[in-house]
């Protein structure tokens, strides 16, 4: 960077002072917390975030020094910019699943079919058809638990806390139910993959375990790790 582009010494101090600003508002928020998923500290913890890295950039350009102090971005790398306190809120959920067994699919509709009179199934249908028979009697959740009776194999799956102003009015949105949400009014996401699973720590205990330093010396693998969504 030349000279004529770098940060002033005003610019830098002015971010010192806007860092420490956002830390006092950050404390003062942690301080009159309302539960431990308060949005007024999550609001001030993004502000006090983008404050640093603001000051860490001047700095750096300014005198090539760097801050002894990292703030993580959310997760989902999108900073939450809803109201502190939301009148309402939207659930979001989205599961994926793979058809393994396609005539599995279709028997347990065709059982369901022929216990109830309200459910109608027929021959050429195809799973198209056993699904909407299947989801029809059994709630969502209850599929989720018994998918593999059903010949079904897990996918991905996510779930959106989305804060709300206000409740819609009765079929305001049912034209097109999911495509309204911003996901800076997203409060919190749960999101479970399999990418969840690979441990790269577990995996090395694993490998030590298969091939001793010393023979008939074995070292026990650890136990596969949980990521939380």
């Amino acid at each position: 960077m030349s000279d004529a582009a770098l940060p002033t010494v005003a610019e830098v101090r002015a971010a010192a002072e806007a860092v420490k600003a956002a830390l006092d508002r950050h404390l003062a928020a942690v301080e009159s917390r309302i539960g431990d998923e308060d949005p007024a500290v999550y609001a001030a913890f993004n502000e006090l975030a983008a404050a640093a890295e603001e000051y860490d950039e001047l700095l750096y350009d300014r005198y090539d020094e760097v801050t002894p102090f990292e703030i993580p971005t959310p997760e989902d790398g999108v900073p939450y910019t809803g109201p502190a306190e939301p009148a309402a809120f939207s659930v979001f959920i989205r599961r994926d699943y793979a058809v393994v067994e396609p005539a599995r699919l279709v028997a347990q509709a065709e059982r369901v079919a022929a216990h109830d009179r309200e459910s109608e199934f027929v021959d050429d249908s195809g799973t198209a058809g056993a699904l909407g028979v299947l989801f029809g009697e059994y709630e969502p959740d209850e599929i989720a638990s018994r998918y593999k009776e059903f010949g079904l194999e897990e996918g991905d799956s996510t779930l959106w806390i989305a804060a709300l102003e206000e409740v819609a009015e009765p079929g305001d949105w049912l034209d097109a139910p999911f495509g309204q949400t911003d996901p800076q009014d997203v409060l919190h996401r749960f999101d479970v993959s399999s990418v969840f699973d690979d441990d790269p720590e577990d995996a090395e205990d694993a490998e030590d375990a298969e091939d001793p330093e010393e023979p008939g010396e074995f070292e026990e693998a650890a136990e596969p790790g949980l990521t939380p969504a």
